[in-house]
């Protein structure tokens, strides 16, 4: 049987930040449909799983009419305030919806300026079994940790921006992996970890209302280019 590249869209109704957070409209659209309007349109993508618990989500997402979109009804013991991303991932794969041999995409839909080039070309980058991907911004920030110290510069020798490398930050658009590896090692990535880096302005994620309107003028600016 041919290995396929698998997207996994967790979006859980109990949202308590913001109500109804995953279908929440922005720009005209609910916010879960950007991640999957790009998962739809890219090359390399066969199948996407939208895992939910709550039915108001999954018709909105049937009424899309995507056609590689199939809704996952998760279990309620997944679906809980307290459940890992890794339960609910698990349990999908334990039901044997995939091949071992499959490329996993773990999606965030909270992350919806992730456009199909960047799931293709993330899919790209497992070229041996071993290989997962996660996505990151590179960010040039001075960290220091709870104990005061410094984590990723010399403060007596302060670096100008231009020439700090900075570090990278997992921004949480995606995840890839081989199923077998993940049943293996219980983890959305393992092996010989492999670092997609995407723009800055897609580390804005949903979580607080203030949130909403930065990413709705991001969108603004990014979302009538990105979408063709």
């Amino acid at each position: 049987m041919k290995s396929k590249n698998v997207a996994f869209v967790p979006v859980r109704g109990g949202s308590k930040g913001i109500i109804d957070k995953n279908i929440k409209i922005i720009n005209g659209f609910p916010l879960v449909y950007y991640v999957l309007k790009s998962l739809e349109d890219s090359e390399l993508v066969d199948d996407i799983y939208v895992a939910t618990d709550s039915n108001k989500i999954a018709k909105v997402v049937e009424n899309f009419n995507f056609n590689k979109i199939s809704v996952y009804k998760r279990d309620d013991v997944n679906a809980t305030d307290s459940s890992s991303t890794e339960s609910v991932m698990l349990e999908f794969l334990e039901k044997n919806y995939c091949n071992e041999d499959d490329n996993f995409i773990l999606v965030q839909a909270t992350s919806p300026f992730t456009t199909s080039e960047d799931f293709d070309n993330g899919i790209k980058l497992i070229q041996k079994e071993d290989d997962s991907v996660l996505s990151c911004v590179k960010v040039k920030r001075f960290f220091w940790n709870f104990d005061g110290n410094p984590i990723n510069y010399d403060f007596k020798n302060r670096p100008r921006r231009q020439d700090f490398k900075g570090c990278f930050m997992e921004n949480g658009a995606f995840y890839i992996n081989k199923v077998r590896n993940i049943l293996k090692y219980k983890n959305r990535i393992s092996g010989n970890i492999k670092i997609y880096e995407m723009p800055e302005y897609t580390s804005f994620e949903i979580d607080e209302e203030y949130d909403l309107i930065i990413v709705e003028d991001l969108l603004k600016r990014y979302w009538n280019v990105l979408d063709k």
